[in-house]
């Protein structure tokens, strides 16, 4: 792989750089959100943003920033299929005439890095979690997202996952949070009239204490951990809302804990929402009981730039995003004891209170967990790469 080139090259002919991002499909994901973000950002910033996926519904959202699609089949695990997916980027990455190529997704990561050797371009990879595996071919299987010329870990604790795991060099890693859109989840922009519209649709009495466990329906999001504590707390005047999509099969199951709960709690169990920032104003205390450790853990930051007080469990990339005591309250996975006492703590602030936590968790968030700063330093990663600044990084990114 000739290093220099891409930039030189860029730099004679005055041809504008192109990024080429990789993922399954653009589906309503973390990795989808800051791909979308990323592409927005390369746009505006001046270089050719361009990403490769299976499509889906943030494709149009994707094309309006000013970036391009390419629909491949790059969802499919099928092996026949990857190793065409090869040939097909390959064939992509010199028609485009791509500088890097940003593998987000181990399936089609396998494909990208052999298109990228064979179109002798760079090659650079995200770790989004702390892949795991128990067998030698699972592990084989992820090790992939340790093959880029430099790794990206959305948080510290991916990063040293990555580097004791898949022997990621200290020097080839640099860590990037996920970002947030600030403009978005901010609480002075929230109306009454969509609090009152979504309570209305959630058939939530007025005045009542609100615990809310957003995320998808999976049992390692610690539901039934959330269930245990509330009926410890035995206060069945707060209502607790799991907010997220998921088979109806789990749904049965967390029905039928709830109601083994009995009368000490009431609980709703809620399809995923629309307007999660009315979502969260609505809510006294968002948990997250997660009792694997999340690589970043969205929800949590989203929490905090609405102003909301936050009870999460002490691992993962939790430790990075909540600060015990100032923004937040950290309790160890899979304890409803400890989890029933931060909820409590938390619903018994008071107003002054709760507003000194608030503008803390606010002013962190914006500082250090924002869209805007994901996009400039993913964008200083993409010219550190190429050697050179090819391309400014404009002040309104995702701001």
């Amino acid at each position: 792989m000739k290093d220099a080139e891409p930039s030189i090259r860029a730099a004679d002919d005055k041809r504008r750089p192109a990024v080429l991002q990789v993922l399954p499909a653009l589906v309503a994901g973390g990795v989808e959100r800051g791909t979308v973000d990323v592409a927005a950002a390369l746009a505006a910033a001046g270089w050719r943003s361009l990403v490769a996926s299976a499509g889906g519904p943030m494709t149009r959202e994707l094309e309006r920033a000013g970036a391009t699609h390419f629909t491949l089949p790059l969802a499919s695990k099928n092996p026949v299929v990857m190793r065409a997916n090869i040939a097909r980027l390959a064939a992509l990455v010199r028609e485009q005439h791509v500088d890097i190529v940003h593998a987000r997704s181990r399936a089609p990561a396998w494909s990208a890095r052999a298109a990228a050797r064979r179109a002798e371009t760079h090659f650079l990879t995200t770790f989004h979690n702390a892949y795991g595996g128990r067998s030698w071919l699972k592990r084989r299987y992820n090790a992939v997202m340790a093959a880029g010329e430099l790794v990206i870990a959305n948080s510290n604790f991916v990063a040293e996952h990555a580097a004791a795991t898949y022997g990621v060099a200290r020097e080839h890693l640099r860590v990037i949070h996920r970002g947030v859109d600030v403009a978005r989840f901010d609480p002075e922009k929230v109306s009454a009239e969509r609090m009152a519209r979504l309570a209305q649709d959630w058939r939530l009495p007025d005045g009542v204490p609100v615990v809310m466990l957003p995320g998808r329906l999976s049992r390692w999001k610690g539901h039934f951990v959330l269930i245990e504590a509330m009926k410890r707390l035995n206060r069945p005047q707060i209502h607790a809302l799991i907010v997220g999509a998921g088979d109806a099969s789990y749904r049965a199951k967390l029905d039928a804990a709830i109601a083994r709960a009995g009368s000490a709690v009431t609980f709703r169990v809620l399809d995923e929402c629309r307007d999660m920032p009315a979502a969260y104003m609505l809510a006294d205390v968002v948990v997250s009981a997660s009792t694997a450790p999340e690589g970043f853990g969205r929800v949590i930051v989203e929490a905090q730039a609405m102003g909301r007080p936050v009870v999460a469990t002490a691992h993962g990339g939790a430790v990075e995003t909540v600060v015990p005591g100032e923004t937040g309250w950290l309790v160890p996975p899979g304890d409803p004891a400890a989890l029933g006492d931060a909820i409590a703590a938390a619903l018994a602030l008071d107003t002054d209170a709760r507003g000194r936590l608030a503008a803390r968790a606010i002013a962190r968030v914006r500082a250090q967990f924002t869209t805007a700063v994901m996009v400039a330093h993913t964008i200083a990663v993409y010219q550190e790469l190429l050697g050179a600044h090819p391309a400014p990084i404009p002040t309104t990114a995702a701001a």
